[in-house]
């Protein structure tokens, strides 16, 4: 906890400082604000990726955070219409160590500050970031609030209040605030160099879905190894899934507690993996294969959350760089005998994916689609298609 003098102190606002971020144990942090004016509170994390804050930002993952950059320089690509992965940021602010950069690139459509204040993000700048970062480091993410006001007036009294009041993420569900509201086809393939987006106009093999916060670099994805895809959003039951007759079905990432979402989506979970379709999970589908099967995930201390993760997998010994976005972990001692456990971050040897042998079923806990980040573990789509042919021909 800070000091009562450290406190006093840091409330004071600095000459030329419009923003704050007040974390709950009373550290103030000041700056300049950048984005849109207004307060926001949620859990303040650090993303250790140089590149990607657009997709970073809409990263429906992110809901309820508020994310502390780690590299200096942010904005210089600009904005674009193309770089993002849901329809607006999940993510409820964001904290800079510089002010935003202006863009310098030829995708540029908009520069950030401006992105940022249309679609509401509340940011600040100006902030030692390194020492923000080592604080969360050390002690875990704590909840805050950022905040922005043109004039600098700001209630740091009442600030505190908020951040403190805040539930926090631990046993809140936020996959249904960020899931689609109704089923929806997709057949947007992944994004090339001066062509844009493709078409997928295969009759691939039908993939599900299920949307708990789903990246949309996930579904070009899918399309790109020719699947025909149908997004069901999170509360879908396990009868309206199999009504759309899937040869395979997806678990998509999502925000929040695993172990809140899995009180409406295990049951339905637990249907579909008797159904002995392939079935493939990332990050907090994951988690609810894990917590479907019976197994228990746990928050952690500081989570994972940049491009720069290595993780084994066990069985070939192979190491893949991942992008990861992650504070709840599967406890791999907790999975039942009937589950094995694939891959293990080589950062903390925590758990990073599982499979059921003899079955059609593994997740992965990182970001095999990246965006940003490396392409290290794509083929895990082709693995993924691959044991939908195996079924397709086991049937033929």
């Amino acid at each position: 906890m800070a000091s009562e003098l450290e406190t006093a102190e840091q409330r004071r606002r600095p000459p030329d400082c419009n923003a704050a971020l007040v974390l709950a144990d009373g550290s103030v942090f000041w700056g300049e604000g950048v984005g849109a004016c207004g307060a926001a509170v949620g859990e303040v994390c650090f993303n250790t990726s140089i590149t990607g804050y657009q997709e970073i930002l809409t990263d429906p993952s992110y809901a309820g955070q508020i994310i502390t950059f780690t590299f200096p320089h942010i904005g210089n690509v600009g904005a674009n219409p193309e770089d993002v992965e849901a329809e607006k940021p999940a993510a409820r602010g964001l904290v800079l160590r510089e002010r935003v950069s202006a863009p310098s690139n030829w995708r540029a459509f908009e520069p950030l500050e401006r992105w940022l204040e249309g679609h509401g993000l509340v940011g600040i700048c100006g902030v030692d970031t390194r020492r923000l970062t080592r604080r969360i480091r050390d002690r875990g993410p704590p909840n805050g609030v950022v905040a922005y006001r043109r004039d600098g007036e700001l209630d740091i009294d009442a600030l505190l209040a908020e951040a403190r009041a805040w539930p926090g993420l631990e046993g809140m569900d936020l996959a249904l605030s960020v899931s689609c509201r109704e089923p929806y086809a997709w057949d947007e393939t992944i994004w090339r160099p001066h062509r844009g987006f493709g078409r997928q106009e295969a009759e691939g093999h039908h993939v599900v879905a299920i949307d708990y916060g789903l990246k949309r670099n996930i579904l070009r994805m899918l399309a790109e190894h020719g699947c025909r895809v149908t997004v069901v959003p999170a509360g879908t039951s396990a009868q309206e899934i199999e009504r759309l007759s899937p040869d395979g079905i997806f678990l998509s990432n999502g925000p929040g507690d695993p172990a809140a979402t899995a009180a409406y989506a295990v049951p339905v979970l637990r249907r579909l993996l008797a159904l002995g379709k392939p079935l493939f999970g990332i990050c907090l589908g994951h988690q609810l294969v894990a917590l479907a099967l019976g197994g228990k995930t746990t928050k952690m201390t500081r989570g994972h959350r940049g491009a720069n993760h290595p993780v084994k997998e066990l069985v070939t010994g192979r190491v893949a760089i991942t992008s990861q976005n992650h504070g709840f972990v599967v406890d791999p001692k907790s999975l039942p005998e009937s589950a094995s456990a694939t891959h293990v971050s080589l950062f903390d040897g925590t758990n990073e994916g599982l499979s059921i042998p003899g079955a059609r079923i593994f997740s992965v806990q990182h970001h095999p689609e990246a965006s940003p980040g490396p392409q290290d573990s794509h083929p895990l789509f082709a693995r993924f298609v691959a044991l939908m042919d195996e079924l397709a021909e086991d049937n033929a």
